[in-house]
């Protein structure tokens, strides 16, 4: 009707989390570790609520990394937070807003909630990014699949610190 307002679906947490789920699960993501091409998983050790020592002794990339957390087919970042992405519609805000957290969290604290936000908080519907062991509802084609590799975690947390 002319005047009227348009008309928004509205959704609940858990109807865009599964919307969310469904939708990695039909991403084609990387190989897997130890397969020829990607390197196996580097062991990291968890310090209170961070992980203090880059996965590959070396920063990463901060535009790798706004690519990586803009890009829904990649880090899926954006199907539940929202950030400083102008370009990107239909931002997610399941989860927390991305601008400014390079100021909430250290560097050791971003890579812990990419690699397994599950060990910050065991209820948490954020996808363990860098961590193959011990998950559930993992569709089998998925199984031993990292979402990102450590240079990609890396490139994220370098972006992510860049927040502030």
């Amino acid at each position: 009707m002319p005047g009227s307002a348009p008309i928004r679906p509205r959704f609940s947490a858990s109807a865009l989390s599964l919307a969310a789920l469904v939708a990695v699960a039909r991403l084609g993501l990387p190989a897997a570790a130890g397969e020829p091409g990607r390197p196996p998983l580097v062991p990291y050790v968890i310090v209170g609520d961070s992980i203090p020592q880059s996965l590959t002794g070396v920063k990463g990339d901060p535009a790798r990394g706004r690519a990586i957390v803009a890009d829904r087919q990649v880090g899926m970042c954006l199907l539940c937070h929202s950030g400083p992405f102008p370009e990107v519609k239909f931002q997610g805000n399941i989860g927390p807003d991305l601008a400014g957290a390079g100021a909430r969290w250290s560097e050791g604290q971003l890579r812990l909630r990419i690699v397994d936000a599950g060990k910050i908080n065991p209820s948490t519907i954020m996808p363990s990014y860098y961590r193959i062991e011990g998950l559930r509802r993992v569709p089998s084609a998925f199984r031993g699949k990292p979402v990102l590799s450590a240079v990609e975690v890396e490139d994220v947390v370098a972006y992510l610190m860049t927040l502030k």
